[in-house]
């Protein structure tokens, strides 16, 4: 049986994990805990990072998404959580939020485990057809993939 070859980029249709910040917008955020305003941190550390119309508060809070995003990544939801609180509490929480920005930063890929929700792994577009069939865990998947004898 021939299998068909696609193109590098329909293979890589897996989505995208998300990414630890640049050393520029971690200093923007640490500028920013540190007490400066939102916008001299953002002028002072991405001048270039922004562009019309954005604004600075925004653009601190894409930089918190962004590590909220890669720490629920890497299963850490402790950390994801200590992220997330109001603006007026950040000097408050700047050590804490130092110290797990530098264990994000030290953390390994995760590994698939077998109790994993297939949508954590797999291409949207696989994950809708899988749960049609009742599919929704990566133990699921693999009690029903065909062994070969030998």
């Amino acid at each position: 049986m021939k299998t068909r070859q696609y193109p590098a980029s329909a293979q890589a249709a897996t989505p995208e994990s998300p990414t630890f910040p640049d050393a520029d917008r971690l200093a923007t955020l640490r500028g920013w805990y540190a007490g400066l305003s939102s916008r001299a941190a953002v002028d002072r550390y991405l001048p270039h990072g922004r562009g019309t119309g954005a604004s600075a508060r925004g653009i601190l809070g894409q930089i918190r998404q962004q590590l909220i995003a890669f720490a629920r990544q890497r299963q850490r939801v402790d950390l994801a959580d200590l992220l997330r609180h109001p603006a007026n509490e950040r000097v408050e929480r700047a050590a804490a939020v130092a110290h797990a920005i530098e264990i994000l930063r030290l953390l390994p890929a995760p590994q698939p485990q077998i109790s994993d929700d297939i949508d954590r792994w797999l291409a949207p577009r696989a994950v809708r057809v899988l749960r049609m069939n009742g599919i929704t865990t990566l133990a699921d998947l693999t009690v029903r993939v065909p062994r070969r004898r030998r």
